[in-house]
């Protein structure tokens, strides 16, 4: 344990010393941290310094949250997961969708991003309401009739947040610190929409993002082409859920007891998905689903927005855990090249320090040309 300790430093204190880390960075096995620490600054304008106490945004990373939330509604008889969800949502144009789909990522459901794209006044801020609305307005065609196939969906897992509303009759950020973080310990975690409504969190890790012109690490709000942060920012599920590396401990650890969701359930929330031609697909209830020889059996999340790599993977037959937040945009590769040299360390696999990516840089094009 001792070595592998010290390697966990040696790579983070060689990736710190060339600036290629902005983040907080969490191992622990059996529960017991192994190795823990912040790297840059959590708003890079004013150089304040993230602390292992600075809440993140998770991204995707929210989606084991919200279905832990459906779990829990299904444990309380308050629903079941092959209910159809126009039980609750009568006017949704998409039948035949169920729970289950929407956990699963097998709804075939449209990607409403691209519809507040073409169908939204970017001066105002989406909710969920919205995002229900403007499909039932718009009516934009599915991609797939449900558990035809498998594809990832957003969408989704907004409508799972409305489930959580409509069947609790509490608002989703209420449901989810009264049933889920206060429960856990989880005190610094929240469904955080700071935009929307306009809040600060003192220990804020603000994520920036890369601006070829100026050359300058900015917030996403800034830019044109990650303006979609502002009025998307009131909408919640698919994520907002906002945390600490500590919190997120708490979480993986309360996943090996039976603290939030009874063993029954964490066998269905671990267990593939089952398309309509009998094929699976290594995907569960918010959780991607994977087994090695050398390894065992993992189930992790990992989240992207514009500032925000995040990523939890938690391999449940060797006890281990790796919990990786980070609020400053980089190569998406070279991330998973320092996850993977992590993991590699915990499993006293060879390694190598990820090599520096190359820089981006602005081009200049010549209209004459195009």
């Amino acid at each position: 344990m001792k070595m592998r300790q010290q390697q966990l430093e040696a790579l983070f204190q060689a990736l710190h010393d060339k600036g290629q880390i902005n983040g907080a960075v969490c191992v622990a096995e059996q529960g017991e941290i192994l190795y823990q620490a912040v790297f840059g600054y959590g708003d890079v304008k004013s150089k304040r310094k993230l602390t292992l106490d600075s809440v993140f945004e998770l991204a995707s990373l929210s989606k084991p949250f919200t279905a832990s939330a459906i779990v829990l509604l299904e444990e309380q008889g308050q629903l079941a997961y092959d209910d159809f969800i126009d039980r609750w949502l009568p006017n949704l144009p998409y039948p035949g969708i169920t729970v289950r789909h929407l956990l699963t990522h097998t709804s075939g459901l449209p990607d409403y991003m691209e519809l507040f794209q073409k169908h939204w006044d970017r001066r105002e801020i989406a909710t969920n309401e919205d995002v229900l609305r403007l499909l039932i307005e718009c009516k934009p065609e599915p991609h797939f009739s449900p558990n035809e196939q498998w594809e990832y969906s957003n969408t989704g897992y907004v409508l799972l947040a409305l489930l959580v509303e409509r069947i609790s009759g509490l608002g989703f950020a209420e449901y989810m610190e009264t049933h889920l973080f206060h429960p856990l310990g989880m005190g610094k975690t929240r469904v955080y929409n700071r935009r929307y409504a306009n809040e600060k969190i003192d220990d804020y890790a603000y994520g920036v993002v890369y601006d070829v012109w100026s050359g300058e690490f900015v917030l996403p709000d800034e830019l044109a082409e990650t303006e979609y942060v502002v009025y998307l920012d009131g909408i919640q599920g698919d994520g907002t859920v906002n945390s600490t590396v500590g919190d997120l401990l708490l979480f993986d650890q309360a996943l090996y007891t039976e603290k939030l969701v009874n063993e029954q359930s964490l066998q269905q929330a671990f267990a593939p998905v089952r398309l309509n031609n009998g094929e699976t697909f290594d995907y569960g209830f918010g959780w991607i689903l994977e087994k090695s020889e050398k390894r065992g059996k993992s189930v992790s999340h990992s989240g992207g927005w514009p500032g925000y790599a995040t990523l939890m993977i938690r391999f449940i037959d060797a006890g281990k855990t790796l919990i990786y937040l980070s609020n400053k945009e980089q190569e998406y590769e070279f991330d998973q090249r320092i996850l993977e040299a992590v993991q590699q360390i915990m499993f006293d696999e060879p390694f190598e320090i990820p090599k520096s990516p190359v820089k981006r840089k602005a081009v200049h094009m010549d209209p004459a040309r195009e």
